[in-house]
Parts: structure tokens; C-alpha cells; sequence
């Protein structure tokens, strides 16, 4: 290979690099997309229990020829099932269900996009001790508390509008919505404090499985049948191909390469990538009000997590 070959690989290389966290928060917008894709043609809980199903196999395939390395204490399994349980089967169903009762995707993504604040101030406040390790609690400060009332703010702005037109909201798609919030936030603290690094592969196949034992019996109960066409087929291939097994992998692959934070500050994007989505696909109305709440509550967001800036040394002369 000569010189300038390896120099255009890396280039490349580089290119890719940068653009894999912009091309993860497209993928992660387009789970709510599926959602309203894919549920006319079924009821929420049997359509999440055959693509945890239909994941599983895809990841036991993987795990198989990729010889990955599955957790050796029953404590690991344990933690990894309950976060199954959480950050799958109670986020997924929660916005499942609220987009099937007519929830908009946008509104749906907005409403979870809350979760780093709450995460954050929860950390914040009452970080406790974790894997033998001192707690981290830290006071809130004010630049915190103001991202969250114009995060709150703005996620008001838009939910108060809706329930007074009955457009998208009801109480029922609200609670639903709090739910998947509530699961994915406890999901995520749960993971912080209780889980060691672990292979993605056999981590998301542990997961899915308790997600659908705990899923499976609930749509037992759904009346609804499963229309197997094409459009359905092709929502049910894109959630487990492209966000189950893709989205985890490129996950993966950017923790892997340090690229965490480039990721936890695209995530802002998401509410307003999913609402853009889904006027272009479904002709969701975007108002005014739906425009400011989303930016507020994404500026609120920032706000909240935003690394703190390190104390200053006092054996530093001030610059």
C-alpha cells in the first residue's frame, strides 16, 4: 500500500470516525419513527416481545462466532436482568403504548429526553456509594437548577397545549409516556451503581431475555391480531436489525474510541430530529409552541448535565 493509500484509509477513517456519534442520534430517533410505523398493523406489547425475540437469536448468533465473553457471577446476571427490565421492558412499552393511544413521536421523544435532568440531579443530590467506591453527591448549582425549570418549562409548554386541545395527549398517553421516562431514568441509575463493564453483545442478550419474560405475558392479554405485511415486516427488520444490533454496535464502538461525550451532547438533538421526522413521514404538526417548548427544554437539558468546570488550584497565580 503506498503512502497516499494509507493516508486516504486514515482520512477516511477520521471522516467516519466524526460522523459516527451525528449517525447514532439518527438511528436513536428513528426508534419512535418505528414505533409509529410499525403499530397500526399491531397492539405495542406483542410487537416489543417478537423484537426482543427476533434480537435474541440475532445476538446469540453473533455471540457464538464472535466468541464474546458472557458475565462469570450470578450477581452480574442478576443486575443485567433488571436493567433488562427497566431500560427495555418499561421504557420501550411505556412509549409504545403512548404512541399507539396517539401520541405524536415527537412529543413521545421529548417527554424521555428528560431523563439526563432527572438522572443528573439525581446524581447530584444522592449519589450514594457504588462498587465499594465513596459517593459522588454534589450540591446542584444554579446553572442547574436553571436548565431544569427551563427544561421542565418547555416540555410543559408543549404537553399543556395538547391536553387543552386533545390532540396527541390524554391522560392515559401522559401516564404512559411518565412511565418510559421513570423506567429508563431508575434503569440508568440502577446500571451506574451496580453494573462493571461487561461485553455489549452478551449484556444486550441477558437483557432482552428478562425484558421478554416480563413483556410476553402482558401481550398474551392484547386482542389485537398482527397484520404480517409488508409494512409491518419492514418496521419489525429496521427495530431489530438497525436499533437493536446496529445501534448497539455503534454504541460500542464509540465508547470504545472515546467518543462518549460527543454522544451525551447529540442526544439534545433527538426531540427535535424525531419531530422533523416525523412531519416529513406522518405529517405530524409542528407548531410554534412545539418548536420554543422543544428548544427550551434542549437548552434546559444542556444546562443540567454539563460537566462542572474544575476548581480552580490555589497554587496557580489567576489567568
Amino acid at each position: 500500500m503506498s503512502a497516499g493509500q494509507a493516508a486516504d484509509g486514515q482520512g477516511m477513517s477520521s471522516l467516519w470516525l466524526r460522523a459516527m456519534p451525528a449517525v447514532f442520534v439518527l438511528i436513536w430517533s428513528t426508534g419512535f419513527i418505528v414505533a409509529k410505523y410499525g403499530l397500526p398493523y399491531a397492539p405495542p406489547l406483542s410487537f416489543l416481545s417478537f423484537r426482543y425475540f427476533f434480537s435474541i437469536v440475532c445476538f446469540l448468533f453473533w455471540i457464538r462466532f464472535s466468541g464474546a465473553v458472557w458475565p462469570s457471577s450470578r450477581s452480574q446476571w442478576l443486575h443485567l436482568a433488571v436493567t433488562g427490565v427497566l431500560m427495555h421492558a418499561g421504557y420501550l412499552s411505556g412509549v409504545w403504548m403512548a404512541v399507539k393511544a396517539g401520541m405524536g413521536s415527537g412529543l413521545a421523544a421529548l417527554i424521555v429526553s428528560l431523563q439526563p435532568v432527572l438522572t443528573a440531579i439525581w446524581m447530584s443530590l444522592w449519589a450514594g456509594p457504588s462498587n465499594g467506591q465513596p459517593g459522588t453527591g454534589q450540591q446542584v448549582s444554579r446553572l442547574q437548577w436553571l436548565g431544569l425549570a427551563l427544561g421542565l418549562g418547555g416540555l410543559l409548554l408543549v404537553v399543556w397545549r395538547k391536553l387543552e386541545a386533545s390532540t396527541e395527549v390524554s391522560w392515559f398517553t401522559l401516564a404512559a409516556a411518565v412511565l418510559a421516562l421513570l423506567s429508563i431514568t431508575t434503569g440508568t441509575l440502577y446500571q451506574k451503581r451496580f453494573m462493571k463493564p461487561t461485553d455489549v453483545r452478551t449484556a444486550n442478550a441477558i437483557q432482552l431475555v428478562a425484558a421478554l419474560l416480563v413483556t410476553l405475558p402482558f401481550a398474551w392479554l392484547e386482542t389485537e391480531v398482527i397484520v404480517w405485511n409488508g409494512a409491518f415486516i419492514s418496521a419489525m427488520a429496521w427495530a431489530v436489525l438497525v436499533l437493536t444490533l446496529g445501534g448497539s454496535s455503534l454504541l460500542y464502538m464509540l465508547l470504545q474510541r472515546g467518543a462518549a461525550t460527543a454522544v451525551t451532547s447529540l442526544l439534545y438533538l433527538v426531540p427535535p430530529t424525531t419531530a422533523l421526522m416525523a412531519w416529513a413521514l406522518f405529517g405530524e404538526l409542528v407548531t410554534l409552541a412545539t418548536l420554543l417548548g422543544t428548544v427550551l427544554t434542549a437548552v434546559g437539558v444542556s444546562l443540567v448535565v454539563r460537566p462542572a468546570k474544575p476548581p480552580a488550584d490555589p497554587k496557580l497565580p489567576a489567568m
